[in-house]
């Protein structure tokens, strides 16, 4: 009998060790862990920034790269960091994807024989 009540106890010592944990940890976190702040933005959407700039240097820049970076500043000026992160990481990953892209397919255009 010992046995089958251990095994249903179990489940109860993972779950208040869990939560313990759980507990322990938030502890530990500074109050606003995981929030962007400005400074934090500025540097990402400078880095953004230069990645549109590299890209554009070789003909690369993607379509919608410079709205993502207008429209994150818009957001982190109306205090919406979170979003305005979003937008800058999105913006800075197109730059570096749009300059890989454009100097991968650099030397690979031909010019069709109809418009030559």
């Amino acid at each position: 009998m010992k046995g089958r009540y251990a095994a249903a106890a179990q489940p109860r010592r993972l779950a208040t060790g869990s939560l313990l944990a759980v507990a322990l940890f938030s502890m530990v976190l500074p109050a606003g862990a995981g929030k962007a702040d400005r400074a934090e933005f500025d540097r990402l959407h400078a880095e953004a920034e230069q990645a549109r700039k590299k890209a554009d240097s070789i003909g690369g820049q993607w379509r919608d790269t410079a709205k993502f970076l207008k429209q994150a500043k818009a957001a982190a000026d109306a205090g919406e960091l979170d979003k305005a992160m979003k937008l800058a990481r999105r913006a800075k990953d197109e730059g570096e994807l749009g300059y890989r892209q454009a100097s991968s397919q650099k030397g690979n255009v031909q010019i069709p024989s109809y418009l030559k």
